[in-house]
This record gives C-alpha cells, sequence and structure tokens, in this order.
C-alpha cells in the first residue's frame, strides 16, 4: 500500500488529536492507493496460499478444501479472488498505518462490513460532537475533503475489530476507554481511507500517534518509538495520486 501525501489532510488529523475533561483523543485520517510494495507482494501471496484453494490443490485433502470454499466473509466467499484481494487491502493497509506491528495472521472475521456510508458518517460525527470537536466537521469540512480523495458514494465501509490484546489502539495496557478503525475503500479508483481515533482516559502515559502542534507525523522507515508512527511516500500528491494494478508476479 502506498501512502498518499494530500495537504488537506494536515489540518484536519492535528485538529483530530486534542484534550476533554474525560480524555485525551488521538485521531488520524490516511489514504492510501492499493499498490503493491515489496512486503505486500509477500502478504499476497501468503493470504492466496493460505484462502485460495486452488493453489493448494496438491496438499488439501477434500475436507478441507470444502472448509476454505465454504468460508463466509465480510467480503463475500474467500474461494472469490475480489474477495481475497479486499482482505489483502485491509491487513496491507494495517501494517502501512503502523509499520511496528504485522497483521499477517488477522483474520476475515475481524472486519465487518457497515451497512452504509451514512450510518459510519453519523456515528463519526456524533463522537467529534459529543467530545467538543465540531470544528472538524463544520470549519474543516472533513467529509468534503474525503470525498473529493475517494467518493463515498461508489465506497464501501469495513470496520476493523480485533480482540483486545491484539489492538494497536489499546497498547497502553487498558488505558484506551473508546476506539474505532474504519476504512472507507472505493474500488474502481483502487484507494482506501483510513480513519481511526482513540480516546485515551486522562493520566494514562501514552505515545502520542504524532505531532499535536502541526499535524505530521515520523517518516522514516526505521522509526521504532510507538505505534502511532506511520510511513509516509517521498513523492508528492501529483505523482502519487494514481492506483495502479496489482502485479503480483
Amino acid at each position: 500500500m502506498k501512502f498518499l501525501e494530500y495537504g488537506g489532510m494536515d489540518a484536519i488529523t492535528s485538529a483530530l488529536n486534542f484534550e476533554t475533561p474525560e480524555c485525551k483523543v488521538f485521531g488520524r485520517v490516511e489514504p492510501y492507493s492499493c499498490k503493491a510494495a515489496g512486503a505486500d507482494k509477500k502478504l499476497y501471496k501468503q493470504l492466496e496460499h493460505k484462502y485460495d484453494p486452488t493453489a493448494n490443490s496438491n496438499i488439501l485433502s477434500p475436507p478441507e478444501d470444502d472448509s476454505i470454499r465454504n468460508i463466509i466473509s465480510p467480503f463475500g466467499p474467500m474461494d472469490q479472488p475480489a474477495s481475497r484481494k479486499t482482505l489483502f487491502y485491509l491487513i496491507g493497509t494495517l501494517n502501512a498505518s503502523f509499520p511496528d506491528y504485522d497483521f499477517s495472521d488477522t483474520k476475515p472475521e475481524h472486519f465487518r462490513k457497515e451497512p452504509s456510508v451514512g450510518i459510519v458518517v453519523n456515528s463519526i460525527n456524533a463522537t467529534l460532537f459529543n467530545h467538543g470537536n465540531e470544528r472538524v466537521v463544520k470549519d474543516l469540512r472533513i467529509w468534503e475533503s474525503i470525498d473529493q480523495l475517494i467518493d463515498l458514494e461508489d465506497s464501501d465501509v469495513y470496520s476493523f475489530n480485533p480482540d483486545t490484546d491484539s489492538d494497536p489502539n489499546d497498547e497502553e495496557g487498558g488505558g484506551t476507554l473508546w476506539s474505532f478503525n474504519y476504512f472507507f475503500y472505493n474500488r474502481k479508483l483502487k484507494r482506501i481511507i483510513y480513519f481511526t481515533m482513540r480516546g485515551v482516559a486522562n493520566g494514562v502515559p501514552v505515545e502520542e500517534d504524532g505531532d499535536e502542534e502541526d499535524g505530521n507525523f515520523s517518516n522514516t522507515d526505521d522509526d521504532q518509538d510507538g505505534v502511532g508512527h506511520r510511513r509516509k511516500g517521498s513523492s508528492n500528491m501529483d505523482d502519487d495520486f494514481v492506483a495502479g494494478d496489482m502485479d503480483m508476479s
């Protein structure tokens, strides 16, 4: 997955990091193109080996073959290439956003397809309003910026709901009061917007998701300070904002 530079998101991401009397809130909105890098190709082959019955036809017995074909996921039957590719895109996005973590073993059931974009938008807005942050919606017009990037009407939304002990948003060991992870996925454009927020109880030491002063994040690939750091591409938006087809050969 390739992170897309988009200047309009800097102010929005900065405004998603704030403090209330109850908690500190950390948020990020990250656009990605579904363009494979070296590590992505390895992940793709791993998932194909795991879920594609034709790739394992020589080593699987008939009952095992049937078990793969019968897996129904939020993306559809896992014996279908489109379903496996969607799982790959979402796991690849998590790996890119949390470079200190490896989500390769994440299962389809850890994701959920949301009923509609509108329901998710209303839920996120309610979270922001309930924590006293209407500015992101009304002044910074977050949804207009996201819509320009991904065309919300033509997108599906998935949520990531991991086990508590494997949730990177709860690395503080119980300090996280609430969190969400949404993926807005446009198949035609081959783009994903990853939108995550978490509320951490005041007084709990945390590794902040970024520099709250300017909304900038570390852009070094070898940053090991915390899971909140993400990798950025070195090119600008004009160069990167074209999602190429995946070549997994």
